[in-house]
């Protein structure tokens, strides 16, 4: 393969971190997964360093040493600054002759067209919104919390919920069934407990995402309050998709909008009715639906958009991430 002709695709999320080598050919030439990429809790070296050993292994099993363009779709690079920093870091790196980074949202939304147009929510721990145009215009949101306006993901969903449930079991809010089916979760009788249970340590706080789907399925089963909540997460990935395409100049033409993130993947049915719901009402001519395919093939796409593709490129690529 020569250089001049090949891709670094690169989907680094607060989990897991999955690259390939492809040639513009649409060859996909060796693929690796490796670990979390969180430059906010290691530092930005650190963190390359975390993405090294992946690209590493897909470097020596492509046969290569370097390719002509990385395409570096990252989680936490929220800030246009922080792309900039972690372009700088891959640079370094010496892994390719030219460096893009974009946030790892951007990865969602080209996975799931088949040109560069549209936008992308992407509702998994946090949440986020991008947009996109062919011309090159694109759209989007700080998402760095509650401090730039955010609302929702599953960390959020899940702190909402133990903030009703704990003020419905003492009194200061109204009644719910969350006060009993999320300390159930955990074997635990009573939201004290669960308090008690998150604050020493018991249960570690990181095992609160697992609330989430508690909170759906408390939702299904009719309890007011905690279908309240679900339709918060609707009316607000409505919100920020509704935005994205009017700052586009998408809201009065066909225009996909792209559900992504384990919240919006799982298809719960009343986030998911409500959602298209009220997109039908905001922007009737936008078109939903659900991204099934790995972000890793965004960021092939969005690599092989840079270099120039060789014609079939982009659905032999398809292809391979479909088998």
């Amino acid at each position: 393969m020569g250089l001049s002709a090949s891709v670094l695709a690169v989907d680094a999320g607060n989990s897991k971190t999955d690259v390939a080598v492809v040639t513009a050919g649409g060859e996909v030439l060796a693929t690796a997964r490796g670990g979390a990429f969180r430059p906010p809790a290691v530092g930005v070296d650190r963190a390359v360093d975390a993405l090294a050993e992946a690209v590493t292994r897909a470097f020596d099993a492509a046969g290569v040493t370097s390719v002509e363009h990385v395409s570096a779709c990252l989680a936490n690079a929220d800030l246009p600054v922080e792309e900039e920093q972690l372009a700088a870091a891959l640079r370094a790196r010496a892994w390719g002759a030219d460096v893009e980074v974009r946030n790892d949202t951007f990865a969602v939304l080209r996975a799931g067209v088949a040109e560069p147009l549209g936008v992308a929510v992407v509702c998994g721990a946090g949440v986020n919104c991008v947009g996109m145009r062919p011309d090159g215009r694109t759209a989007r949101f700080p998402a760095i919390g509650r401090i730039s306006g955010d609302w929702g993901g599953g960390w959020g969903l899940a702190e909402e919920a133990l903030w009703h449930a704990a003020r419905a079991e003492d009194g200061r809010g109204e009644p719910t069934e969350l006060a009993k089916a999320l300390p159930a979760h955990f074997g635990l009788d009573s939201m004290y407990a669960l308090i008690e249970a998150l604050h020493l340590r018991h249960v570690e706080p990181a095992r609160r995402h697992e609330l989430t789907p508690v909170l759906f399925a408390t939702a299904s089963g009719g309890d007011p309050l905690a279908r309240s909540i679900v339709d918060r997460q609707a009316d607000e990935v409505v919100a920020m998709a509704t935005v994205a395409l009017t700052r586009l100049d998408l809201l009065d033409e066909p225009a996909p909008v792209l559900l992504g993130g384990s919240v919006l993947a799982a298809r719960h049915p009343r986030l998911d009715d409500r959602i298209r719901e009220l997109l039908a009402a905001r922007a009737p001519k936008a078109v939903p639906r659900v991204v099934t395919a790995p972000p890793v093939l965004g960021a092939v796409l969005l690599g092989l958009d840079r270099v120039g593709a060789a014609p079939g490129a982009r659905e032999r690529v398809r292809e391979h991430f479909a088998a």
